[in-house]
C-alpha cells in the first residue's frame, strides 16, 4: 500500500481497524455540539441576511433621497458583513471560533 492510496476495506492503519475513527467521530460529544452550533449558526446567518436587505433598502432610500450615502448605514452594513463572514469561516470550517452570540464578540462597524 503506498502513501497516495487509501487502505483497502478491513486493512489495519496503524494497528486500528478501517473504519474505526469514523465510529469514533459519530460518538464523540465534540462532533455533535459542533452540529448544534452549525445549525444556530444557519438560523443567524438567515436573520442576518434579512437584516441586510433592511440595511440595504435603507441606504438606497437615503441616497435617493439625500443624493449622498450616510456613513452610519456603511458601518451597518459593514459590521454585518464582517458577521456574515464570521460565520461562513465558521460552517466552513475554516476556524473553530464561533461568533456572536455563540463565543465572539460582534465585529465592528470600521473597514477591515
Amino acid at each position: 500500500m503506498s502513501n497516495d492510496n487509501p487502505p483497502a476495506d478491513g486493512e489495519f492503519v496503524d494497528g486500528n481497524p478501517a473504519g474505526v475513527p469514523i465510529e469514533e467521530n459519530i460518538k464523540s460529544r465534540a462532533t455533535w455540539t459542533r452540529f448544534l452550533f452549525m445549525v444556530i449558526c444557519c438560523f443567524l446567518v438567515s436573520i442576518a441576511g434579512f437584516v441586510g436587505t433592511f440595511v440595504v433598502v435603507l441606504g438606497f432610500l437615503w441616497v435617493l433621497f439625500t443624493g449622498e450615502t450616510n456613513r452610519q448605514i456603511q458601518q451597518v452594513g459593514q459590521s454585518l458583513a464582517s458577521y456574515i463572514y464570521q460565520i461562513v469561516r465558521y460552517l466552513t470550517f475554516n476556524t473553530e471560533e464561533r461568533p456572536f452570540p455563540l463565543g465572539g464578540d460582534w465585529p465592528s462597524g470600521g473597514s477591515e
